[in-house]
């Protein structure tokens, strides 16, 4: 397996697995049954974490149908470049950074770890069409 290969597929279990602890949260705050429930606006919050882990997923998700299809564009067309290996690994370490550090609520070091993210998806686009 490339590193390529093991970094993207890393991101998409990061990212298939990291709703749990806020769906944990939920079942704490609301019980099992307010968890269960349909989405009611008067439903009692969740703790302030699990709202900002709940925001940290989506980016997430929304991160890697960007730089999902550019992976597997790389792995087809350069098998043997090392640098979409390099990028997907910066990708992955943007996106656990990012949750991470958003979960805990620190503003200026998050949107660093999403910009590291976001740039190895551009990087990884340039790279595909030859411009670097």
């Amino acid at each position: 397996m490339s590193n390529l290969e093991f970094y993207t597929t890393l991101s998409g279990l990061w990212i298939a697995l990291c709703w749990l602890p806020y769906i944990l949260d939920r079942i704490a705050v609301r019980g099992l049954m307010g968890a269960l429930a349909n989405y009611d606006p008067n439903a009692i919050p969740q703790s302030a974490w699990a709202q900002r882990a709940m925001r940290a997923h989506t980016v997430a998700v929304q991160a890697f149908v960007v730089f999902g299809p550019l992976a597997v564009l790389a792995s087809v067309r350069m098998p043997d470049d090392s640098y979409p290996g390099v990028l997907a690994m910066t990708f992955f370490i943007g996106i656990v950074a990012h949750y991470i550090i958003y979960c805990f609520g620190i503003p200026v070091l998050r949107t660093l770890a999403f910009a590291l993210a976001s740039l190895s998806s551009v990087g990884l686009a340039v790279h595909l069409l030859g411009l670097f």
